[in-house]
């Protein structure tokens, strides 16, 4: 019988997991190699150059920009402080002196005798970031970062909203069908990340944040729910950045979906664990994916990433991972040995896939991955 190798999502019970934390200007690492820290650690810091305002003391000063010199209290590198006087002209017999105090608190950065134009610059922002998994520190890249490893349970999704968590592992529903409704969500769940089925609203995404939940793992969501609580359309952009109070992890598509029969079996023996989620998704060129680590307590040892290699077949069911069909389930029922043109005008090979209705569609083979169960 004809086959493709088509990668799909990783799902392992024990692999070793490697995340690279570094900063996005050169700072401080102030962890060492070799420490065993949490998720919560603070691994590097930096700061980050405070916002500029421009501040034309000469229009506020009522003087032309060449006599304002004359006039400055504080100079370019003077710390400021807000409502401290900048600049004061002489006045008519010490009165009616025109006075420019400083607007927020911050930095003297530059002067123009030209323009009599100020730069103020506000304090540095800090900017720290943390191990975002508990493990073993591995590397450190001097000023920049570190490599953080862990050997537990690595579960990707397919698609998912909000950036890095992490809480505890609680069942919320009883199987992979079930769909989670606002009236499951109680304040029990305040800070857990719950293990859903098949579906998830946006009335229920919103009770979550009001119990401050931290994350939900679902089979599907329909794409008007999604819209609902974003207020907007994601279209195929690059997510994570969304702060909307919970982080959101579907690991099978759009629609109502049952989660994979191994992936809930594995998130459910992983109850009362703590566990790191990002929902951060691209899906074109340079792909990444959502995902939930659960790290072990055992030493890092030499693991071999557990991988199911396995072609697809007819009858295989897949999930398609480019639009216009993006996150629909099919099953394979041809694939053809000969190239074939597509929309893009390349000749690829491609897959027959038959989706729910009995609608066929052909697809280059690269737009689909392997649903295992």
């Amino acid at each position: 019988m004809a086959h493709s190798y088509t990668p799909g999502l990783k799902v392992t019970t024990r692999t070793k997991v490697q995340k690279e934390r570094r900063l996005p200007l050169k700072g401080k690492v102030v962890v060492e190699k070799g420490s065993k820290i949490s998720s919560d650690t603070i691994v590097a810091q930096t700061q980050l150059p405070g916002n500029v305002k421009p501040f034309n003391i000469a229009g506020l000063l009522g003087v032309p920009p060449e006599d304002v010199e004359v006039y400055l209290l504080k100079h370019p590198g003077d710390l400021l402080k807000k409502e401290e006087i900048i600049a004061q002209t002489k006045g008519i017999f010490g009165f009616m002196k025109s006075t420019v105090k400083s607007p927020i608190d911050g930095t003297f950065e530059n002067f123009s005798k030209i323009t009599g134009q100020a730069i103020l610059r506000q304090p540095p922002i800090k900017v720290e970031i943390n191990a975002y998994i508990d493990g073993t520190v591995t590397e450190i890249f001097p000023e920049e970062g570190i490599m953080i490893e862990t050997i537990g349970v690595f579960i990707q999704g397919i698609f998912g909203i909000g950036g890095e968590v992490t809480g505890i592992i609680t069942k919320a529903v009883s199987n992979p069908a079930d769909v989670l409704t606002p009236n499951d969500i109680t304040k029990e769940f305040e800070g857990k990340i719950l293990i859903a089925g098949s579906l998830v609203t946006s009335d229920t995404l919103k009770k979550a944040v009001e119990c401050g939940c931290k994350g939900i793992v679902v089979g599907g969501i329909a794409d008007r729910e999604l819209i609902n609580f974003l207020g907007y359309d994601i279209g195929v952009a690059i997510t994570g950045a969304e702060k909307k109070g919970i982080t959101l992890v579907v690991t099978e598509g759009f629609g109502q979906m049952n989660m994979a029969k191994r992936t809930f079996e594995l998130l459910c023996s992983q109850e009362g664990k703590k566990a790191s989620i990002n929902g951060a998704t691209q899906i074109r060129a340079g792909v990444l994916r959502p995902e939930i680590i659960v790290p072990s307590t055992e030493e890092l040892t030499e693991v071999k990433e557990e991988i199911r290699i396995k072609g697809v077949e007819i009858g295989s069911k897949v999930r398609i991972i480019r639009e216009p069909h993006f996150g629909e389930i099919g099953k394979v029922v041809s694939l053809p040995s000969e190239l074939q043109l597509v929309g893009t005008g390349a000749k690829v090979r491609v897959f027959e896939v038959e989706l729910a209705g009995e609608t066929r569609i052909t697809l280059p083979r690269a737009n689909v991955e392997i649903i295992e169960e």
